[in-house]
């Protein structure tokens, strides 16, 4: 009796309402590279969400940044035959593992999401007319965080163009302050310079990096995207080598760098160090990138259980929380993203994500509204990878820009 008084008050509060005992002990694997601060609150709301319904949630976080490492843990337990309930992937990747036959269809969950969802994210989602991975939420990658005690120490303004930004940036140096805070993985090198392609227009990006034009990888333009990267590497620090995103952004936090260019998820790590956008710091849009927007969408998709060709209850109810509206609420608040689900209410966010959402809305309708080379939004990873190692080595090297782009060309037709 005292067992069934739990579940009918589990019932009540709307928790377990029509699982059964074997559906509650279910246990769900989730594989992310969710670590940081901000990141680990905001998959925490996931995880509690999960609890409160009855299923067990087995945490595989793999750190790392952009996911590399967490890929190659993924690889592995698929190959090995222990694939996890859901992992987090990204863009192209989704279609490389659903073309694998290892993903379910999640499709009787997903009744509303085609008019509640970007027509590019929702056409990403989905493979053979079915869908197969449920996104979270939505990162503009083309922003500049400033901290605005170090602005407004070296006298300046935030900036639109370029040379008002080397402006800016020379002011700092002169008041004594590190210009730009700077990690040195790759992935980081990719996201400064995909932001530089963008600065030259969405047009100009997308037959760069999405269309692989190898008339625009070789062009003056491209050049001068090289040029331009040469130059902000000139307020670098030397310490970057090998550091990790989060404590470049700790740099920006702690005054002790005066901007970073990082995706939005930075934001969290402001907030959750307690830090206010426009008091503490500034969400300056990239120079010359204000008419366009840069997105990073994570998703999980679900793998087959034991050669279970349908989707486990647990995984079912894991897809129908991510694309709730009050998860996708919760989730964007502690992640610093927006959500990925259209007309959520944006009252509680702050005004960098009022601004985000604002801009993606005017974004996909003017065609401004690209994926991001850097985190696996444009290209399948053997040509990114080819594409980030030509970036990678000129920004450790002495190289110049023209050879760069030949490379770049190159780098292009890897399949």
């Amino acid at each position: 009796m005292k067992f069934r008084a739990i579940m009918g008050a589990l019932c009540a509060a709307g928790l377990m309402c029509g699982v059964s005992a074997v559906q509650a002990a279910e246990s769900i694997e989730v594989l992310h590279w969710w670590t940081s601060g901000g990141e680990s609150k905001a998959v925490g709301v996931l995880k509690d969400d999960m609890t409160k319904q009855g299923y067990t949630w087995k945490d595989f976080a793999v750190a790392g940044g952009a996911g590399a490492a967490a890929m190659t843990a993924l690889k592995t337990q698929v190959i090995s035959g222990n694939a996890p309930s859901a992992a987090q992937i990204k863009g192209p990747l989704i279609q490389e593992w659903a073309s694998q036959g290892v993903l379910v269809p999640i499709d009787s969950v997903a009744g509303d999401w085609k008019k509640n969802l970007p027509p590019q994210i929702d056409k990403l989602v989905q493979a053979d007319g079915h869908y197969v991975a449920a996104p979270f939420s939505v990162h503009r990658v083309n922003w500049l965080y400033i901290n605005k005690a170090a602005l407004d120490k070296a006298g300046g303004k935030v900036p639109t163009t370029w040379p008002e930004f080397f402006a800016v940036a020379d002011k700092m140096k002169a008041a004594g302050i590190q210009p730009i805070a700077m990690g040195g993985q790759p992935w980081q090198d990719l996201t400064l310079w995909e932001d530089v392609v963008l600065s030259e227009g969405a047009d100009f990006y997308k037959k760069a990096l999405v269309d692989l034009d190898e008339k625009t990888l070789t062009s003056d333009k491209m050049v001068q995207v090289f040029d331009t990267v040469r130059k902000i590497q000139g307020y670098f620090d030397t310490g970057r080598t090998g550091r990790d995103w989060n404590l470049a952004t700790a740099m920006v936090i702690n005054g002790k760098a005066g901007m970073q260019f990082m995706g939005d998820w930075a934001k969290g790590e402001f907030t959750n160090a307690g830090k206010k956008s426009g008091t503490d710091f500034i969400c300056a849009v990239v120079p010359q990138t204000d008419k366009a927007y840069t997105y990073n969408v994570d998703s999980f998709v679900f793998f087959q259980q034991k050669g279970q060709k349908a989707a486990t209850p647990g995984q079912l109810a894991l897809a129908k929380t991510i694309m709730s509206p009050e998860f996708q609420e919760q989730f964007s608040l502690y992640k610093g993203s927006i959500p990925v689900r259209l007309g959520v209410p944006m009252d509680k966010f702050d005004d960098c994500a009022k601004k985000s959402y604002a801009d993606e809305q005017v974004a996909i309708k003017a065609g401004g509204y690209v994926p991001s080379l850097a985190h696996g939004m444009a290209q399948p990873d053997a040509a990114a990878g080819a594409i980030s190692d030509v970036v990678t080595k000129f920004m450790n090297s002495q190289e110049d820009s023209k050879t760069a782009v030949q490379a770049l060309a190159k780098a292009a037709k890897t399949k």
